[in-house]
């Protein structure tokens, strides 16, 4: 009798630490949800922006028709995009797009005094440090979850229960470069 009693002690620990784990999946699995809505508001606001843009450059810059066309093609792979990777990856595409669009302005001092083109400058330089910001958050709610999905014993009720190792939001290489290696252009006087 006494042997029956802790064994089913133990049994209840055991379920009762099962179940704990499962929760810390689900709210970490929930936290990465979260950061990826907030990064999702920041690229609509991008996205919504972008158009604005190019009609402000078209109206100075009508010739560079390629780099029109590239943000064009960009901003419809980001309406295209069915999963949350392929949304990531056509953010990251847009996102290379719009540097060329202000690699291509700086041919055009008319445009950079534009006080309109000044102010969608500042709006989408406002928005890629949130959006930078709401990234950092996101790539460390994935990182705790997968690790979180990787690690004894929590790996055990991952596999069983379906967490999977979810993607992080990273840059292209074109980026990264024009992150680290671009200056800090201010388009006012």
């Amino acid at each position: 009798m006494e042997f029956m009693t802790g064994l089913i002690g133990i049994i209840v620990l055991l379920v009762i630490f099962a179940i704990i784990l499962y929760n810390r999946l689900v709210a970490l699995r929930q936290t990465r949800k979260t950061a990826f809505s907030d990064i999702d508001v920041q690229l609509q606001q991008r996205f919504d922006l972008v158009p604005n843009l190019v009609k402000t450059v078209k109206g100075y810059a009508a010739h560079e028709k390629e780099v029109f066309e590239n943000i064009t093609a960009a901003r419809a792979g980001v309406g295209k995009a069915q999963t949350e990777g392929d949304r990531l990856k056509a953010e990251g595409a847009l996102g290379g797009a719009l540097l060329n669009l202000f690699a291509v302005a700086e041919n055009y001092p008319d445009l950079k005094a534009d006080t309109n083109f000044q102010k969608l400058q500042d709006e989408l330089s406002d928005l890629e440090n949130k959006i930078s910001a709401a990234r950092r958050f996101f790539n460390n709610a994935t990182n705790e979850l997968n690790t979180s999905i990787q690690q004894f014993p929590s790996n055990l009720i991952a596999k069983n229960f379906g967490f999977q190792i979810e993607e992080f939001y990273e840059l292209d290489d074109a980026q990264e470069d024009a992150i680290r290696g671009a200056p800090d252009i201010q388009f006012g006087s």
